[in-house]
């Protein structure tokens, strides 16, 4: 599987190579190339690999006459592959070079072209570059006489086999998800998109991890300007390592304060395929099992697989209960306090006195009580995450039950507190995605201490406010609220309900894809003929009966 770097201008070559010889070792050994003399070859690595105990000099001779050394990591290469494909083959003792003469170049050529058992060889002469191969998990086969080395790719690392996601479990769809190895979660990828269309860019980041950054987009349907601008913001993160996708989530999202997600990200390579096939751009890092997806608009967070695998009418009811859930995660808390606090004539009067009952014994004030069971329950969902899996669901259910009651019990707070508590916290777990989850958890907070303080109007502030930041949001250059502002009716049709699949026969207009059509015309006035019932008995009944 390759992946090719894309082009760079003088500038940007330049800030790579500074990211290339960050490390001390590196940028002295870059001065340095690979000489005929084996020993000193040798000699330079080692001292960059002094103190690694996993690291060993092979040294044997080549053919039986010329003196080689093989220098590899043992944590990272495969060693079967180093035995079978590598050192036997070089160690053969051939009767046709018993006594002939060979020159440097014949002994290149057929180390390279007829010797080495393996698909993925090259050849360098950088000392930087070949301790850069070595710490890859690649072997470096170095031989007397040669000013070049051969650079073989015999990487293995243990990894996990692939599982269904911990965090996006559906019913109906694919069980596949990623994993930490890169060429595997690409291979997952292809699988599904078995196109040349289907395009893979690679970079490295990180002065120190040399992250492998994969950029997957579908040529032809992708904006060419949204991929270039991917680039650039990818091009010029400058940081020392990156151990996981969400390190560079945070340096090329738009808005660096906003509690709302603009990048979204995934486990699922199914749900990447279909993003590349509207016209998004999935990025990838090694070491990590999620991908992200650029660019994201709000509606995206709350749409899961199963709203596409499943029957329109049935998902669509189930989507529009996930929106009253976001309702009731949000803003459910804040209206408890200010119609309690400032409007008790709204509520109805037999409820009215249900409530004032509950809350006879409580000592403290309406936003003071629902804001200490707010932060219990924030504190029991934070503990609950970090235990053991086998203690952490007892405590999510005795915790509740127990505190719950105790406080009702001790006048720490009211029946109806708990339940509005309650409603909130089941609510927000409605919301397919963790990280707009986590927004909605965190405004929650800011509407109780505006409805606390100003009421039913301190509710429609925060509103207000809320609505003009997300107005104002983008996601690398899109409208954080598209299709629904600015206007789309192509994509209304795929936002608080699903429309069927047949209806939805372009890609998403906010995101400019060249190839607009997702449905041949064709293929639209061929679903709109009458289906012929084959099998209908009063077709069957006007047919001829046989003898």
């Amino acid at each position: 599987m390759s992946m090719r770097s894309w082009g760079k201008s003088k500038g940007d070559r330049s800030q790579k190579a500074k990211q290339e010889l960050s490390s001390p070792i590196l940028e002295r050994l870059a001065e340095m190339k690979v000489s005929g003399r084996l020993d000193d070859t040798i000699e330079a690595i080692e001292e960059a690999m002094q103190d690694d105990f996993d690291f060993v000099v092979r040294r044997f001779k080549a053919f039986g006459r010329f003196p080689a050394a093989l220098l590899f990591l043992t944590s990272m290469t495969d060693q079967n592959a180093i035995n079978q494909e590598l050192m036997k083959p070089l160690m053969h003792k051939s009767s046709d070079l018993a006594d002939a003469e060979i020159d440097s170049g014949q002994l290149h050529d057929m180390i390279l072209n007829e010797t080495l058992y393996h698909s993925n060889v090259g050849t360098e002469c950088q000392l930087d570059v070949l301790v850069q191969g070595i710490l890859r998990g690649e072997s470096v086969l170095v031989v007397n006489e040669l000013n070049t080395s051969f650079i073989v790719r015999t990487c293995h690392v243990d990894r996990r086999a692939i599982d269904q996601p911990a965090t996006e479990q559906v019913i109906r769809g694919p069980r596949e998800g990623f994993i930490e190895m890169l060429e595997t979660n690409i291979s997952l990828i292809r699988y599904r998109l078995q196109t040349p269309e289907l395009k893979v860019r690679s970079m490295t980041i990180g002065r120190r991890s040399k992250s492998l950054v994969a950029v997957c987009f579908m040529e032809g349907v992708a904006n060419p300007e949204l991929l270039e601008e991917v680039e650039r913001r990818l091009s010029v993160i400058d940081i020392d390592a990156v151990l996981d996708s969400g390190y560079l989530e945070q340096f090329i999202e738009d808005n660096h304060y906003s509690p709302f997600p603009q990048v979204q990200y995934t486990e699922r390579p199914d749900k990447v395929a279909a993003n590349l096939l509207e016209g998004r751009i999935a990025i990838l890092v090694s070491g990590s099992p999620l991908a992200l997806i650029v660019p994201a608009v709000f509606n995206q967070f709350y749409q899961t697989v199963e709203d596409y695998t499943e029957r329109f009418l049935l998902m669509s009811a189930i989507r529009v209960a996930r929106f009253i859930a976001l309702v009731f995660s949000l803003v459910f808390p804040a209206l408890y306090v200010s119609i309690i606090s400032f409007n008790p004539e709204l509520i109805p009067t037999e409820f009215a006195v249900a409530v004032a009952g509950g809350r006879a014994g409580v000592p403290f004030p309406a936003v003071i009580e629902v804001l200490i069971i707010e932060i219990s329950m924030e504190v029991l969902r934070e503990a609950t995450i970090r235990l053991p899996q086998q203690v952490g669901g007892a405590l999510s259910i005795v915790g509740v039950l127990v505190v719950g009651q105790a406080a009702v019990a001790a006048g720490f707070a009211s029946p109806i507190t708990v339940v509005i508590i309650a409603l909130t916290t089941i609510g927000s777990f409605a919301t397919p995605a963790y990280n707009a989850a986590l927004a909605l958890r965190l405004l929650r907070f800011p509407l109780i201490v505006m409805a606390g303080i100003f009421g039913l109007y301190g509710v429609m502030i925060g509103f207000i406010l809320i609505a003009n930041h997300l107005l104002s949001l983008k996601s690398f250059g899109v409208p954080y609220l598209a299709p629904l502002v600015p206007g789309s009716f192509q994509g209304m049709k795929d936002l608080v309900v699903r429309a069927p699949l047949s209806w939805m026969s372009e890609r998403p207009s906010f995101l400019y894809p060249k190839d607009k059509a997702r449905l041949s015309d064709a293929a639209m006035e061929e679903m709109k003929k009458q289906p012929h019932n084959a099998l209908d008995p009063m077709n069957l009944n006007d047919q001829p009966k046989e003898s």
